[in-house]
């Protein structure tokens, strides 16, 4: 949103329509002299008068104004990006006041918004206690506010989503369970719609839209797959043998399409998961191995310059799809609090069979190297 340039704008609306100071002056009720200071900004006008101008200059009170209350999708990511570099170098409250302040602003700019949830989501934990519960109740309420007011379905539709998960690290299952239930019902046949709609632009003759789709549906149901076999395997814990297949399984699949490469984030969270498994069967020389993977793929990520999602020689139509994502291909948070994650997995209960392996302490010193590099 820009600053508000009603002088700029009075002056050259009246220029455009050729009319004097004194001639405005008159429509209006006042005096040139009042006319000649706010067109020099010493002033403004009575707030009753400004649908009198606009309506005399055939623009809305905004444009009369020069408020613009929406960001671009580039501005959207730049104050992202800009907030959560912050949260990772300065102090939490100062940025915390930062996107108060920012959401007052562009209060109505729904997109916006709905990345400032996202923002106190992946950051909602640094101050831990009650206060990053605070924080996920100011995330839930601005979700409200977005689903109250804005008209915009599909933006309305990941509200949902997003609230759930806000909703979800609050404790708030029911409330969960009761907004997606239904909502993700396997049956529903809106989850054809991209079978339907690739089947229509190949009829149509538009068969690059067509490839188009078919590469994002493939990518994203992948990554749902591999996303889903995480959570089976945690699910299945105490089954080391189902946990085992469901890992081989899907390892096949990650081989096969390369996934390590075009999304790190999605396969580093599979080694870590089995990693826990195999720890608390105390298969340590299997733990370990997964752990390091977890390490080497997420310290790669961490000390080059390779976003987290992109494509490949076979996936070679997914670029443009990534550019309209809200915050592009970028990653969702600063590299010194993924980093920050990365080491907490040596702090946790799961891995305490692997303290005395020379294996482990040595992967635990690199990881704290690496992270010197930041």
């Amino acid at each position: 949103m820009q600053s508000i340039h009603f002088a700029d704008n009075i002056s050259s609306l009246r220029k455009k329509k050729k009319i004097t100071q004194e001639e405005l002056a008159e429509f209006v009720g006042v005096t040139k002299a009042s006319v000649s200071k706010r067109e020099t900004g010493q002033s403004l006008p009575d707030v009753v008068l400004l649908p009198q101008l606009a309506a005399y200059f055939d623009v809305t009170i905004d444009e009369l104004l020069g408020y613009e209350p929406w960001l671009s999708k580039e501005q959207i990511q730049k104050i992202y990006h800009e907030l959560a570099t912050e949260f990772a170098t300065e102090e939490f409250e100062n940025v915390m006041d930062k996107s108060r302040k920012l959401v007052k602003k562009y209060y109505s700019c729904y997109e916006f918004l709905s990345q400032i949830v996202c923002l106190w989501l992946n950051h909602y934990m640094l101050p831990g206690g009650t206060r990053s519960i605070d924080i996920l109740e100011e995330a839930e309420i601005l979700c409200d506010h977005i689903l109250t007011n804005c008209k915009d379905i599909r933006l309305c539709s990941d509200m949902v989503a997003l609230k759930a998960s806000v909703q979800l690290q609050m404790g708030k299952t029911a409330e969960v369970i009761e907004a997606l239930e239904e909502m993700c019902d396997p049956s529903r046949l809106e989850n054809q719609n991209v079978g339907i709609l690739i089947n229509a632009y190949l009829k149509a003759g538009e068969v690059e839209r067509a490839n188009r789709y078919t590469q994002i549906s493939m990518y994203n149901y992948l990554i749902s797959l591999t996303g889903y076999a995480t959570q089976h395997i945690a699910i299945h814990q105490d089954n080391l043998a189902l946990c085992e297949e469901t890992f081989r399984r899907i390892q096949k699949v990650a081989e096969a399409y390369e996934l390590e490469k075009i999304n790190f984030n999605v396969m580093a969270l599979l080694y870590y998961e089995m990693a826990i498994i195999y720890s608390r069967y105390e298969k340590k020389t299997e733990a370990i191995e997964l752990l390091k993977k977890f390490i080497y793929l997420t310290d790669a990520f961490l000390q080059g310059e390779e976003v987290p999602m992109h494509g490949d020689d076979y996936f070679d139509a997914l670029e443009e799809w990534f550019d309209k994502l809200a915050l592009g291909q970028n990653a969702p948070r600063n590299k010194k609090i993924i980093y920050d994650s990365m080491m907490s997995v040596f702090d946790t209960h799961s891995f305490y069979v692997l303290e005395e392996e020379a294996e482990y302490q040595k992967l635990k010193e690199f990881a704290r190297k690496r992270g010197g590099c930041l």
